[in-house]
């Protein structure tokens, strides 16, 4: 087998390639299914490549990677691939052309595997797919040189033209030649916010993203005819890597498979296990001493780790990585993270009062005064006998701690703070909006699961031996009932077990108070409400942990049904 020198290598010391963890990443729709394809690539210390984002020529960078499963010879014959190198124009590449690393021939004296119906039929589709995304002008190169055995990739870049072209189709804004100057504070706001400035320097990422900007890039919806107006002197920086794997993402979901007459893209060839998984590469690894700067690295070392969690989050940074409904959201996150510092210190604060009037509290002091000698009624039947009202002051004395006078305070204050984060979170929204250009900016429907194009699939296949024209189906309330009627029942299932285990629990801290309470033994009966409360409280913690991880598994069955 011949292998290009120039193409994946790393030093033995390297991770190897690490890929994002798509399912918390919506707004591109990666997909990842398997975790075992972490890692997977080959590795030869013989190469120059760069971390493996690159094509076998070390030039054309990996936009998306397409995982799949094939299965070799039972016998262990070795397959040889002939590598074949794309051309510079991807659209005259003919569709019954291997790809580059595809083409398979067998050596001499040895006969065809075999290979069954199924992984037949998954193999045509893979190459009519391909061919598809070749014919829109997308540049692929196949890998089956993996660590693990059986599994493939398909390394997908998109060249300049396509890039163009789909910004165009898509109305991306993109930064324009024309900036113009941020207004700055005068007086004594600016002295305000130099002090202000000064003092937090400590706890500002040092992020070149996270700096205050005086000038602003005009955005402008991208098109081919004004690329005049944009700033093309870095081709290869100026669609980030998160907007390049937005508009493959977007190219793979809108190309079809003729052969499987009614998919819908790339969702529906995950869901047929077409492909076993689709996802972007990181820009380069994290770990190492001798690793080329990255946003990822940045972000790691700034953002990352426990050893800055007392600074400020490099927002801007998280946006241009990961896209802005990432950003948003964590935005969101710091805002209500820093808002509840003051409810925090309130809360403390009430909490001490608390501690420091406990021995002036009348009701607990008079509980706890031996010589008032209050003897209280029994509390069961028959059984219990009277007991001494002192023998409560424990627990009174905690109470008071957390509530005392000053918790009507607190809650005012809560009250208060709701309103104000609210308020405090539009006014950071809106400013955010006008820094990433997110006006005019509307929110796209999430796009149907891949098990759910399935099934509506399945439904179109079944009409269609019915009827010749059908029109586009969709799932009715009669496919949908059954559905529903298990999603129903199981509802109620987890809120009855749920009440069951509540009430459970409040019987069993009737039955052990009066055991307790008849128990032969003085400090048994002395200590019947700690002990009582005490296990009530780990019942009640057990249960939360065992039924959490029980109605997790639940929900996930029915959002699959």
């Amino acid at each position: 087998m011949r292998v290009n020198k120039k193409y994946s290598c790393l030093p033995a010391e390297e991770k190897g390639i690490h890929i994002i963890n798509i399912r918390a990443i919506e707004d591109i729709g990666y997909d990842q299914h398997e975790s075992t394809l972490l890692n997977s690539l080959s590795k030869n210390p013989d190469a120059d490549c760069k971390y493996g984002l690159y094509f076998r020529d070390g030039k054309r960078k990996v936009d998306y990677i397409l995982v799949y499963h094939y299965k070799k010879s039972s016998a262990g014959k070795t397959l040889t691939r002939r590598v074949h190198h794309n051309d510079s124009s991807a659209r005259s590449t003919k569709q019954n052309q291997p790809l580059p690393g595809k083409g398979v021939q067998l050596e001499m004296g040895e006969s065809e595997p075999h290979v069954d119906y199924h992984e037949d039929d998954k193999r045509f589709r893979r190459e009519e797919y391909e061919g598809n995304l070749v014919e829109a002008g997308l540049e692929l190169e196949r890998d089956e040189d993996t660590k693990i055995h059986g599994i493939g990739f398909v390394k997908i870049h998109a060249p300049w033209n396509v890039l163009c072209r789909e910004a165009e189709f898509l109305k991306l804004k993109m930064p324009t030649k024309k900036m113009y100057q941020i207004n700055q504070t005068h007086g004594l706001l600016k002295k305000i916010n130099s002090v202000i400035q000064k003092i937090t320097e400590p706890i500002q990422p040092k992020v070149a993203e996270h700096k205050p900007q005086t000038v602003k890039r005009l955005s402008y919806p991208f098109s081919r005819e004004k690329q005049h107006l944009f700033d093309l002197s870095d081709r290869d920086s100026f669609f980030d890597s998160k907007t390049r794997s937005t508009i493959v993402y977007e190219i793979l979901k809108r190309t079809t498979c003729t052969k499987a007459k009614y998919s819908m893209g790339i969702t529906s060839l995950l869901a047929n296990g077409v492909y076993s998984a689709a996802y972007p590469l990181h820009d380069g690894d994290y770990e190492g001493e001798n690793v080329e700067p990255n946003d990822r690295k940045l972000l790691c070392e700034e953002w990352a780790s426990y050893g800055v969690f007392y600074k400020y989050q490099p927002i801007d940074l998280v946006r241009k990585y990961f896209g802005e409904k990432i950003g948003l959201y964590f935005a969101w996150l710091g805002v209500y993270t820093q808002m509840l510092i003051p409810a925090s210190i309130v809360g403390i604060i009430v909490f001490l009062y608390g501690c420091a009037t406990v021995d002036e509290n009348i009701p607990s002091m008079e509980m706890c005064d031996q010589r008032n000698n209050i003897t209280m009624c029994p509390l069961c039947d028959r059984t219990c006998s009277y007991w001494k009202m002192s023998s409560a002051c424990a627990t009174a004395r905690a109470s008071h701690l957390f509530d005392n006078p000053a918790t009507v305070f607190f809650s005012v204050f809560m009250a208060l703070w709701a309103a104000t984060f609210m308020e405090h979170w539009k006014r950071k929204q809106m400013r955010l909006n006008y820094r990433w250009d997110l006006t005019g900016f509307e929110e796209e429907e999430d796009h149907p699961r891949a098990e759910y194009e399935a099934k509506v699939l399945e439904k179109s296949l079944r009409k269609e031996h019915k009827h010749k024209e059908t029109d586009k189906e969709k799932l009715t309330w009669k496919d949908r009932f059954p559905a529903y009627l298990t999603n129903f029942v199981g509802i109620i299932f987890m809120v009855g077990l749920t009440f069951a285990i509540v009430f459970g629990v409040i019987i069993y801290r009737i039955s052990t108070a009066a055991a307790l309470a008849i128990s032969s033994t003085p400090s048994g009966r002395s200590s019947v409400r700690v002990t009582v409360t005490a296990t009530a409280v780990i019942i009640n913690l057990v249960v939360i942990i065992i039924l959490d991880e029980v109605y997790g598994c639940i929900a996930r069955w029915l959002t699959q049904i």
